[in-house]
């Protein structure tokens, strides 16, 4: 049974000058295994969290506060990404199955997160 979804979409060059207005913010939203070298891997985790606290929203059925840091999102030696989580938002997810697709291209980046009971 889906109990969430949730996505997200990001300006690339947007999110650049909101970090470089914000330099602390940087190390608000992202772990230190998180910090890429390329801005578009950047803002599709950071539209990775957002479509997460989208989807856990909606599955809880009223907002959620997010600790940035409690949803890592890391990658498989295939490559292919995923959450690492941890403290509160371990504790929503509660053994669910969380499915996430990123995507850039041009000037945007993406996420797709589904949150899947597995019974």
């Amino acid at each position: 049974m889906i109990r969430g979804i949730g996505i997200d979409l990001v300006d690339i060059e947007r999110f650049r000058k909101i970090l470089e207005r914000t330099p602390a913010m940087k190390e608000r939203i992202f772990t230190a295994r998180e910090i890429r070298p390329t801005m578009a891997s950047l803002a599709a985790r950071f539209a990775a969290k957002e479509a997460l606290y989208k989807a856990l929203s909606s599955s809880e059925g009223k907002r959620t506060a997010l600790s940035w840091h409690e949803a890592e999102v890391i990658k498989s030696e295939s490559g292919k990404p995923s959450f690492f989580f941890s403290g509160e938002i371990a504790r929503l997810i509660d053994g669910a199955q969380v499915h996430l697709s990123l995507s850039h291209d041009g000037s945007l980046a993406s996420a797709f997160v589904l949150i899947e009971d597995r019974d």
